[in-house]
């Protein structure tokens, strides 16, 4: 019996030891708690193919969105699995942002990567492709960021994606305040009249995109300048549904090879 309760005793000693350590641990600041979070991962270890449905995240991507996804998880997502038998994608990602930050200040290089176990040469890949699309995608200013003031400039920047096409196309271009242009997009390819332009598509994006203007473009690979019926009719549709959302159409201009039509300049827009 008294064995039984010495030993009883060492067991409650050391789990008290055990507690105090993690309690110090965490008391070390955003170091600690993430050695705290460490260990916590080790003795939950499990791979995602064996995670409730609804807590995998491929799955609450598809159902709730990626916004609703941790960094973790969505790199998860990227990686694919873990870096050996029961260590999840997840957990392999979380791995990364703790020993390197989290995504906005991660700077790593190739080698940094597969010095963490379970990062080999290809995750490694991924990670830096993501990393470097995050960063373009920071950087498309450089396109984008375009300030139109008349048909001429508008034309200019058009024409690089509409003007050596051949066949016909319809393109818009979004603008915030000051004509600076958010986004430019083709929409459909075939023509107004033999393709149907989607004005609730259009101004749906212009409302994602917070734009305030647009402009649409469509090309005559034939070179002829003149607006047809079904012009005329797509403009004043699109301008009149526009302004409904306090959206102003500031022109529809066609492009050929030697030169263009504005509906703005031709006083065609009311």
């Amino acid at each position: 019996m008294g064995v039984v309760i010495e030993m009883a005793a060492r067991a409650k000693a050391a789990n008290e030891v055990s507690v105090k350590a993690m309690k110090k641990t965490a008391g070390r600041g955003r170091k600690g708690m993430g050695r705290v979070k460490k260990l916590q991962w080790r003795a939950s270890r499990k791979a995602i193919k064996d995670w409730a449905p609804e807590e995998r995240p491929r799955e609450r991507l598809f159902r709730l969105g990626a916004e609703h996804l941790s960094q973790a998880e969505l790199l998860g997502i990227l990686l694919r699995d873990g870096g050996g038998p029961g260590q999840s994608a997840v957990e392999l990602a979380r791995q990364v942002f703790y020993r390197h930050g989290s995504w906005g200040e991660l700077k790593v290089t190739h080698g940094q990567l597969m010095n963490i176990p379970g990062i080999g040469e290809a995750k490694a890949t991924v990670i830096l492709a993501a990393l470097e699309l995050s960063r373009r995608k920071r950087g498309e200013v450089l396109p984008e960021r375009h300030l139109i003031r008349d048909s001429r400039e508008s034309v200019d920047y058009a024409r690089r994606w509409l003007g050596n096409i051949s066949h016909e196309g319809f393109a818009v271009m979004y603008l915030a305040q000051a004509g600076w242009v958010r986004s430019f997009e083709i929409n459909s390819k075939g023509g107004i009249s033999s393709t149907t332009v989607d004005i609730r598509l259009i101004l749906g994006r212009a409302l994602e995109l917070r734009a305030v203007s647009l402009i649409v473009f469509h090309n005559h690979p034939s070179g002829s300048l003149r607006p047809s019926k079904s012009d005329e009719h797509l403009t004043q549709k699109l301008s009149q549904a526009a302004r409904t959302m306090d959206i102003k159409l500031l022109d529809h201009v066609i492009i050929g090879e030697g030169g263009h039509f504005s509906f703005a300049d031709e006083g065609l827009l009311s």
